[in-house]
């Protein structure tokens, strides 16, 4: 017996590749979050994609919640509902869309974690960039928290992306959306040492235009630079162990207590909205608050 639902949802991974450019990211996350409730509508009897109703979608997100899942995954399952149900009822297989009854769970906002200016500058200054592995190490940390960028823009990068003059870096962000990001005078420095002494050394015919390669003269791949953040990070030592995302967080945190506006940090970083970057005033705020705690003088009461 063909499973109609199942079909739809096919035809709905198309049609995220083809007319929203997702990220394959989304694409996979949308796609197990849509078997789950095709197969809990499937043991229901529900086979086609005029039977889907809001009673149906509202127990599915229901059962999510019974068995404990966390805020952020109920607020993607029912984002992918109802773009789900949208696209249904946009091919005429739904007559209503009962997506546009559901509510979103809000989601709870964990403060990101972040390493202090002091820790960031020994980490970078205490690093070993010897040999071409070191210098691309070094390269590597030095641009992610130098930039803000996430470790995807990041490997993703190629040479003619440098503009050495402007100490600019050109990256392509969620959505394909460009940006121009600075960099600063340490990352671009510790870029330009990697060109002219490490990566020549790593470089092979397959190696194209990539910035950053593997030891095997390939592009560098997001898993080997998380790999190396962690282990430049253990080999330093006195600094907490952090992904290249707690990089990305950090640089936020401090340009912010540098005195950067907002719009501007959402701009390096490339967030679409304010709202994704406003999450950083909550850590520097939280910092002011253990300022003002230790210095004022009225800053906690004395026991």
């Amino acid at each position: 017996m063909s499973n109609a639902l199942e079909e739809a949802l096919s035809d709905f991974e198309r049609h995220l590749r083809a007319e929203r450019d997702v990220s394959p990211h989304t694409a996979r996350a949308y796609r197990g979050d849509l078997s789950d409730l095709i197969a809990y509508a499937t043991d229901l009897g529900v086979t086609e994609p005029a039977q889907l109703d809001v009673s149906l979608l509202r127990a599915w997100l229901a059962r999510q919640h019974a068995l404990g899942r966390s805020r952020a995954t109920l607020a993607r399952r029912t984002a992918a509902a109802r773009a789900f149900t949208r696209h249904l009822h946009r091919r005429g297989l739904l007559q209503e869309d009962p997506g546009l009854l559901l509510g979103t769970p809000k989601r709870q906002r964990a403060l990101p974690g972040v390493i202090t200016q002091d820790d960031a500058a020994h980490l970078l200054d205490k690093m070993d960039a010897e040999g071409p592995v070191g210098l691309r190490d070094l390269a590597v940390l030095e641009v992610l928290y130098g930039t803000g960028v996430r470790v995807s823009e990041l490997c993703g990068l190629d040479i003619d992306d440098l503009d050495a003059v402007r100490g600019t870096i050109r990256v392509l962000g969620k959505g394909g959306r460009e940006r121009t990001v600075p960099m600063g005078e340490p990352a671009a420095r510790a870029v330009q040492d990697w060109l002219r002494a490490g990566r020549p050394a790593l470089a092979t015919e397959d190696s194209g235009p990539a910035l950053f390669l593997g030891t095997r003269g390939g592009r560098l791949h997001p898993t080997s630079a998380r790999r190396i953040v962690h282990a430049r990070i253990a080999e330093v030592g006195q600094v907490p162990d952090l992904s290249p995302h707690g990089l990305r967080h950090s640089a936020a945190t401090h340009l912010l207590e540098g005195g950067a506006d907002l719009r501007s940090v959402q701009e390096i970083l490339g967030h679409a909205s304010l709202q994704t970057t406003q999450i950083y005033t909550h850590v520097s705020a939280e910092r002011l608050k253990q300022v003002h705690r230790q210095a004022h003088p009225r800053g906690s009461q004395a026991d």
